[in-house]
């Protein structure tokens, strides 16, 4: 059974509570792990990278020398890859670098992550984090009480009252944003601590038991 601590805001604790074992207590399987992140970075890849092959640089496509007499190798255009200012043999072209995995390893890979997390005691369970206004120091004020401070990724549910507190940590590189139903394997590993609310908690768990 995996049991953790829940607090309020202020990092008192208030009680204990369940964890589902096929969600927060697994055995991560590292090859998962791996390549939900492989897949996710490659997504991220631009692919706008292009060069001009041998028809498209500006050239004239009149024969350089001619065929026979010259005492030298045969050439075509001068737009040839084997000249100053030809195109380029091979050369990357846009495209996009995104692929899939399939939903069964996406899923093991989540578990894995929080169960690593809930692991090493770098998951953090808060009853709810409100603000009554948009303010960033008050939210660091938040972040000392719960003693993070380093890349931290803050999970809310979506119907919770989260739009003040987005805004007022919008501004700390140490703090991000995700909701439950958007949580991911590369921010989870980006993250030094996670610190979840108890409804994105059983939302979590709704979705990947």
């Amino acid at each position: 059974m995996t049991t953790i601590k829940v607090t309020d805001q202020k990092g008192t604790e208030l009680r204990d509570i369940e964890l589902n074992e096929a969600v927060f207590g697994i055995t991560p399987n590292k090859q998962a792990m791996f390549d939900a992140v492989v897949m996710q970075r490659a997504s991220l890849r631009q692919g706008t990278h292009d060069t001009k092959g041998r028809s498209e640089v500006h050239g004239t496509g009149k024969k350089s020398i001619r065929q026979k007499g010259t005492g030298g190798a045969r050439h075509a255009q001068k737009t040839a890859p084997q000249f100053v200012g030809g195109g380029v043999v091979f050369g990357p072209t846009p495209r996009s670098y995104g692929y899939k995995i399939n939903r069964k390893v996406a899923r093991l890979a989540l578990r894995s992550y929080l169960s690593t997390a809930v692991a090493e005691g770098t998951f953090k369970v808060v009853d709810k984090i409100e603000l009554e206004a948009i303010k960033t120091k008050d939210f660091v004020t938040v972040m000392k009480d719960l003693n993070v401070n380093r890349k931290v990724l803050f999970v809310f549910d979506v119907e919770e009252n989260w739009e003040n507190v987005e805004l007022s940590m919008r501004n700390l590189p140490e703090a991000s944003f995700q909701f439950a139903d958007g949580i991911n394997c590369l921010e989870l590993a980006d993250a030094y601590t996670v610190v979840a609310t108890e409804a994105a908690v059983k939302r979590i768990e709704e979705a990947l038991q």
